[in-house]
């Protein structure tokens, strides 16, 4: 597995489903002893819901979105060759062409079950336009692998305006009076020209401060998005923890209600055997006493027998 093979597999599944996976592409990855394909892996955005929704239709939807990026190629082409009729025919099949993608776009993510919200018409339109004039985009759509919705910031290809022939030249001279006034006439129309260009560069510029902003608003958008996400996931992974350590605490506590109740059983059948010990070793006490008196009384006793039975035999030996 590389990094594109775990893209293309991840960037297929539903939003919900990617960071558990991706996160165990890139332990599988570490795993195996490859670190350095388990960082890039692990450094896979997850995708927004609308960047979510083009890749799958991008997917399913490959022969619809061949012709959107033909048309770029086309449109590329003739830009580079300054061919103002294709581009002028390719221009006329883009908004029409975009129009039914994001139609398609918006049908795939409610099939899937993630209606989109109005506002992500926009989002999509402006995705697909980058990949009709950006070769680098066309390329993320064409594999469906977009982490976020795309925009275009640089110049548009648009048709060529090319100059009108020269007019044959005339047989007689103009008269003097109609040479000043056409000299009049290509002065005020170079200067409305100029203004022109002036309005247009002015416009440009205020379009590409718009979608800079845009762009950065996104990129908040895109880091609160990814924070939140992973906050979310610590906040589930805690909540997980607690649980496992409520269920282990509440099984200790059943533990040792048990063993508690063992102990000051066994710690009553103690005392009473520490008070029949006691009376064991009392009634040993006694036997003992007493015993040591009855072997004193019986040696005495013997005593005295013998010194009988040595007086009665002394008398029985003597003179009749």
């Amino acid at each position: 597995m590389d990094v594109d093979e775990a893209a293309d597999r991840l960037y297929g599944m539903v939003p919900e489903e990617f960071t558990s996976a991706r996160d165990a592409l890139a332990k599988e990855a570490k795993a195996a002893g490859d670190a350095a394909l388990a960082k890039r892996i692990k450094a896979l955005r997850k995708p927004t819901v609308v960047a979510w929704a083009v890749n799958r239709t991008a997917r399913e939807r490959s022969q619809e979105f061949g012709r959107l990026l033909d048309l770029g190629r086309r449109l590329r082409d003739a830009w580079r060759a300054q061919d103002a009729d294709v581009l002028a025919e390719a221009g006329r099949e883009r908004t029409p062409l975009i129009a039914r993608l994001v139609r398609s776009v918006r049908e795939e993510a409610e099939a899937a079950g993630h209606p989109l919200a109005p506002a992500a018409d926009l989002e999509i339109e402006q995705t697909l336009d980058a990949a009709v004039v950006d070769e680098d985009a066309a390329e993320q759509v064409r594999r469906g692998t977009l982490a976020r919705p795309l925009s275009y910031s640089g110049f548009t290809p648009a048709p060529v305006v090319r100059p009108a022939p020269e007019p044959a030249a005339r047989a007689a001279r103009p008269k003097p009076a109609k040479t000043a006034e056409k000299a009049e006439r290509h002065a005020g129309d170079e200067e409305r020209r100029e203004r022109e260009r002036r309005e247009a560069e002015r416009r440009e510029s205020e379009h590409r401060e718009s979608e800079r902003r845009e762009a950065e608003r996104r990129r908040r958008i895109e880091n609160l998005e990814d924070t939140l996400a992973e906050a979310e996931r610590a906040a589930q992974e805690a909540q997980r923890g607690r649980a496992d350590w409520e269920a282990e605490r509440t099984e200790a506590e059943r533990e040792h209600e048990r063993r508690t109740a063992k102990v000051e059983a066994l710690t009553a059948k103690l005392a009473k055997a520490r008070d029949k010990l006691n009376a064991a070793g009392h009634r040993l006490e006694v036997a003992r006493r007493e015993e040591t008196n009855a072997e004193r009384a019986a040696r005495s006793a013997r005593l005295r027998a013998d010194q009988a039975r040595a007086a009665l035999d002394e008398a029985r030996s003597g003179p009749q």
